[in-house]
């Protein structure tokens, strides 16, 4: 009788296609029907690059959590997806609970195995790396909120500007922000 010693990168890798597509599901279920819909069944990249950026962001953090790699990768596949849900109507909450799902996804596919082969140290390993690109997550989605209103606030300023010309209330331009 030979013992078959495991790790959690080659059980991840053997199950990649079914978590990529049980997590691309949660995601989705944080948007409503007909907006999921779409962004579930067009993967056309030029008329449906939130679905585009989605998808091919979330393989590219799940190929680097496989690949160990640093975190500056997957940052910039974070960055990607955060930039789409920061301009859409989601709270900090729900715009980076995609990447708690992950945990979700993995602790499912992997429930048998990460006990029958004592794999509790190396789970807990990985949700800490999670734990930590989320916390820089909420750092990313801040400040593209932040610039959403930087930009909210200086066309809120430019049309004042522009009706108070209208009227003849002002001649001069508005100073720059």
């Amino acid at each position: 009788m030979s013992i078959v010693k495991t790790d959690l990168i080659s059980l991840l890798s053997a199950k990649r296609p079914d978590i990529l597509k049980k997590w691309l599901d949660e995601i989705l279920h944080t948007y409503p029907s007909e907006t999921a819909a779409f962004l579930k069944t067009d993967k056309d990249p030029f008329s449906n690059p939130p679905g585009h950026v989605i998808r091919s962001g979330i393989e590219g953090i799940f190929n680097n959590l496989l690949g160990g790699a640093d975190d500056k990768e997957a940052l910039q596949f974070l960055d990607n997806i955060i930039r789409v849900r920061a301009i859409q109507d989601f709270t900090a909450s729900q715009a980076l609970s995609f990447i708690f799902s992950l945990k979700k996804v993995i602790r499912g596919e992997l429930k048998d195995e990460i006990d029958a082969y004592g794999l509790q140290a190396e789970l807990s390993i990985l949700e800490d790396r999670l734990d930590s690109l989320s916390l820089v997550s909420f750092d990313i989605f801040m400040k593209c909120r932040e610039t959403l209103y930087e930009l909210r606030a200086k066309e809120v300023k430019n049309m004042t500007f522009k009706l108070l010309q209208k009227a003849k209330l002002i001649t001069e331009a508005p100073e720059q922000i």
